[in-house]
Parts: structure tokens; C-alpha cells; sequence
């Protein structure tokens, strides 16, 4: 805890809901709002009011505020340096600020220079980022006519690729910088990834940067919200858009979608053309072939895969984009299966099952750390390219749990399934038998892959279909599936009574919490069951 004159600069534990709303009262005393903060540093009196604050999210330092009373005591700078020094401790050299413009000079002391600025807000910054990032530009920049988009795609879709076409007709180069901010579903090596993918032959996807759309320039863009301080935000954003990105790339002109629903988007795309000194030309989206009144969106994309509808979802997007609709859907059916309460012997949001080496923290590690291989695997070229990437995909999995099994069955199931759904039993009999030891007359996980999943698509799958109740499928499949999980912990004939209890439970759902007390106490956890209860939520996502 640093001292300044009679007070003390300490960091305010925003994980608290005391601290946090004590903040949060302090910003709306001061005419500003709380933002998502990784910490927040105060200055405060003898009874504990706040007198000065500034918080740090990432390399922003944002909602600066002196009480009124303590405006003239000079707290801000001490405040600034106190943070400059802790994100300095933390490896961040290059920080940025978004504050009012009255705060200008106090920064400018403090070794800050203006990069962009709106009517009542200034981005600033201590570096050289943006230097950089312009001579990046600039080493890319092509001669003749160009043109710029500036896009998320979260995902890519179709209506992404039509107004690249369509830009494209009207200049000699069209650059692309995708939104580099990680807050969207998908992450942005996979929006750049489909964007360069599926954009037309001729463009140039450039890298994306904190520069533009960025919880620095435009946060309220991410939340969507068109609130007070939309405008102002949208204002700064596009100063430095006019100040330093076209310029680097030598633009004249930029190109935005129409938007009908967003009226966020709507507005900055009308403010865009009020403010750049560029032309900017707003092309109209494409509509879907079967709903004419409807356009295709990556938010319409987005709403059919949380219904677990990659049918519907797919036909919005070109090939390129699919192997990552699927990587979603496989994310999800982990999730859904991990967010299952009252599973008997397994880790779930209520309980650590029979497990005292994994959690609920632990296993949402793992599915995180898996979801880099998904998308590769649903594009694999190749049986043996699909075996390398599970076994890139196991040890991923194994590094983020401290060397925990968490989902190793379901890395070999849901591969399989991703790589080529119509055909598992032949993907399956074709990955290498090595290290597969089960005993006689036990069906592991290779047996019931290699006959192509027939219980799954027979019973489980339609079960789950008439249900949608992943506790009573999960049951469905502990009374037919040899879980390999449950013999290697209590062996075959404990085995066996496991499937016939999960049947009488099917039967009698009220027996379900006791069944769960006596399987956490005996460590009986059907980790091959999860597995398939995760594989049957894909498999019920993916197939029409």
C-alpha cells in the first residue's frame, strides 16, 4: 500500500460485492459509469470514502474520477503513476487511457501523447503501439484505389462474403482488419482464420489491433448497448480510424453493411458517414434464399447453434466456416454435459461426484484447452492428421489440468464424429489399435466406435430426442454401455450391478440423489457414460 499526503493508494478487491458497488456508486456520483475492470485502485479519506479511483482493464487504465472535494489536492497523478508502476510489475509497458478531456494535461505529464479524441472523451497512450501498428500498415499498403472492411465475423457467414464481393467490384485492393478484441464467441484466430478462408480472391486480410472496435476505443460496442456514452465512444473510435488507420493504408473509401436490427451498428454506421473524411459506401445485406424478408447475420448464425441446429446454421455460412460451427457444437455438448447437475459419481456444478483429483473449475479448464482442435479435426485431411491432432489434443488437456484425465474418451469420440459423422465405424477401424487392452467379452470405447456408435443412434439418440433430459439419457447409458471407467475403478461384477442400478433409476428418478451419495462414496464415476452423453448431444446437434 503506497501513501500519498494522508491517504493510502490500495487496490479495491472488485470481487466483492461490497467493494464493487462502493466503486460502482463512486463512478455515478462522478457521472460515470462502472466498466469491466481488472482492478481498481482508490484513494480514500479517514472514513473510508473514496476521494480519487482509476481502474486497469488489460492495458486501459479507464474510469478516472476525483471526488469533487478533492480536486484541487492534485491525487491524480500520484493515482497514475501508482498504476503505470503495478501493470509495469505485471509486464505491460504500453498502457492506454480513455478519460474525460479536462484530464488531457494531467496525462500529458505523465508521459501520455493523444491518439484519438470525441467531445468528452480522449484515448491516450504511453508508447509506441500505435506507431507500430501504422508502420505495419503501412508495409502492406498496395497502389491504386483501395478500400477497407472492418469486421468481426462472429462467424463468417455468407452476407460477410456478398459484401466483400460486392466491395471488391469497386476498388483495385480491399483490406480487411478483423475485430482483434477476444470478447466475442469466437475466438480471433478462428474469425481471421475464416475470414481469410472465405473472402474472395484479391483481398488482403490485414492483422487487427487494440486500434480499432476495442475495449480501448468503442467498449460498448461489445455489449451492444446504445446508452449515453454509445455516441461518444463510436466518436473516438472513428477519430482514430480518420487520424491514423487510413492514412497507414492509404483507404478512400469504406464499406459497411447495412444493419435492420442492431441499432447500435445502425447508428455508427451513420455517424461513420458523417464524420470520415472518406467516402463510405453502405452496401445491403444479403437475404436468406428461403425467408427473403430475413437477412443473413452472424447473430442469426449464432441463435441456431445455441438451439443446437447446425442444419439451419450451416446453410448460412460457406464450407470454409463449418468446421468451426462444428467446434462450437462440440464445445457445447461438453458444456451441457458438465452443466448437468445431480449425475451420478460425476463432476458436475453440484458436486466433485466420486472425484477428490477434479471440479467443476478443473473439467471447464480442460473443455477450454480442447477447443483449439476441433475445428482442425472437423478439416482434417486425413486419418492419421485426425489421430495426431487428438493425441496434440490429449496432452493440450493434460498440461491445463496438471496432468488430470478429464477427457480422454471423449477426445476419441467426439474426433471420430467431427471428422466425418456418416462415417464413424470406418474412421474408427482405421485409427491404429495400439495400447487398446479390454477384457473378453467387454465392449470398450473402440468396440462401440468401430460398430459405427449403433446404440447411440438406435436408442440414445432418440431417447435424448423425446426427452431432452441429459439425466435420464446419462442413465439410459449407464444401463447398456461396458463404461470401462467403472470397471477399472471397482471392477466387472460391481460393473455389471452399476448398469443394472442406472436401469431401475431410469425407472424411478426419485432414487437419483441417493444413487449419487452411494457412488460418490464407493468412487464409482461412469466417466465412458459422460462421454457418450456429451457424444449424443453433438451427434443430436449436427444430424437433421
Amino acid at each position: 500500500m503506497e501513501t500519498y499526503g494522508n491517504q493510502h493508494i490500495q487496490e479495491i478487491p472488485l470481487s466483492s460485492p461490497f467493494f464493487h458497488g462502493k466503486v460502482e456508486r463512486f463512478l455515478r456520483a462522478n457521472g460515470l459509469r462502472m466498466e469491466a475492470l481488472d482492478s481498481y485502485y482508490t484513494l480514500e479519506n479517514a472514513d473510508g470514502d473514496i476521494l480519487a479511483g482509476a481502474g486497469l482493464r488489460k492495458d486501459v487504465i479507464q474510469c478516472v474520477a476525483v471526488a469533487p472535494e478533492a480536486r484541487s489536492e492534485g491525487l491524480t497523478a500520484p493515482l497514475i503513476s501508482h498504476i503505470i508502476a503495478a501493470a509495469a510489475g505485471r509486464g505491460v509497458t504500453c498502457l492506454k487511457v480513455f478519460t474525460k478531456v479536462e484530464n488531457t494535461g494531467i496525462f500529458e505529464s505523465l508521459g501520455f501523447h493523444v491518439l484519438a479524441q470525441a467531445p468528452q472523451a480522449v484515448l491516450m497512450e504511453n508508447g509506441r503501439g500505435l506507431e507500430q501498428y501504422c508502420a505495419y500498415l503501412k508495409s502492406v499498403r498496395r497502389s491504386g484505389k483501395s478500400g477497407v472492411v472492418v469486421m468481426n465475423a462472429n462467424p463468417f457467414t455468407l452476407g460477410h462474403r456478398y459484401l466483400l464481393d460486392r466491395a471488391l467490384e469497386q476498388v483495385d485492393t480491399l483490406y480487411i482488419i478483423p475485430v482483434k478484441e477476444d470478447v466475442s464467441r469466437f475466438p480471433y484466430a478462428d474469425r481471421k482464420a475464416m475470414i481469410e478462408a472465405g473472402a474472395p480472391e484479391g483481398v488482403l486480410v490485414v492483422e487487427g489491433s487494440d486500434y480499432q472496435i476495442s475495449h480501448a476505443t468503442f467498449p460498448t460496442y461489445f455489449l451492444k448497448d446504445l446508452s449515453d456514452a454509445a455516441p461518444n465512444q463510436m466518436r473516438l473510435d472513428l477519430d482514430m480510424f480518420a487520424r491514423h488507420i487510413a492514412p497507414a493504408l492509404g483507404v478512400s473509401v469504406r464499406f459497411v453493411g447495412s444493419e435492420p436490427t442492431d441499432a447500435l451498428t445502425a447508428r455508427y454506421n451513420e455517424l461513420m458517414k458523417e464524420v470520415l473524411p472518406i467516402d463510405v459506401v453502405e452496401i445491403p445485406r444479403l437475404c436468406c434464399p428461403e425467408r427473403s424478408e430475413e437477412s443473413i447475420s452472424a447473430s442469426a448464425v449464432r441463435a441456431y447453434l445455441d438451439a443446437g441446429d447446425y442444419v439451419s446454421a450451416s446453410a448460412l455460412v460457406p464450407e470454409s466456416s463449418r468446421p468451426y460451427l462444428k467446434a462450437d457444437l462440440a464445445n457445447r455438448a461438453l458444456l451441457k454435459e458438465l452443466d448437468t447437475p445431480g449425475k451420478p459419481g460425476l463432476v458436475g456444478p453440484d458436486s466433485n461426484g466420486a472425484h477428490s483429483d477434479m471440479d467443476y473449475a478443473l473439467m471447464r479448464k480442460a473443455i477450454s484447452a480442447l477447443y483449439p482442435f476441433w475445428a482442425p479435426m472437423a478439416d482434417a485431411g486425413s486419418v492419421a492428421e485426425l489421430r495426431e491432432l487428438g493425441l496434440k489434443a490429449e496432452k493440450a488437456m493434460l498440461s491445463a489440468t496438471g496432468g488430470v484425465n478429464t477427457h480422454k474418451g471423449a477426445i476419441y469420440a467426439l474426433g471420430l464424429a467431427l471428422y466425418d459423422t456418416d462415417h464413424i465405424a470406418e474412421t474408427a477401424k482405421a485409427m491404429p489399435r495400439e495400447g487398446v487392452k479390454e477384457r473378453p467379452g467387454i465392449k470398450g470405447a473402440r468396440d462401440v466406435a468401430e460398430e459405427g456408435y449403433q446404440a447411440l443412434f438406435q436408442d440414445w439418440l432418440p431417447y435424448y430426442r423425446s426427452t431432452r433430459d441429459c439425466r435420464k439419457t446419462l442413465l439410459l447409458i449407464m444401463s447398456a454401455l461396458d463404461d470401462t471407467c467403472v470397471i477399472r475403478r471397482v471392477g466387472y461384477d460391481r460393473a455389471r450391478q452399476v448398469k443394472e442400478e442406472a436401469k431401475a433409476v431410469l425407472e424411478d428418478v426419485g432414487q437419483l440423489p441417493s444413487l449419487c451419495e452411494k457412488y460418490a462414496a464407493e468412487g464409482i464415476s461412469p466417466g465412458g457414460s459422460a462421454d457418450m452423453l456429451a457424444l449424443t448431444i453433438f451427434i443430436d446437434s449436427i444430424k437433421d
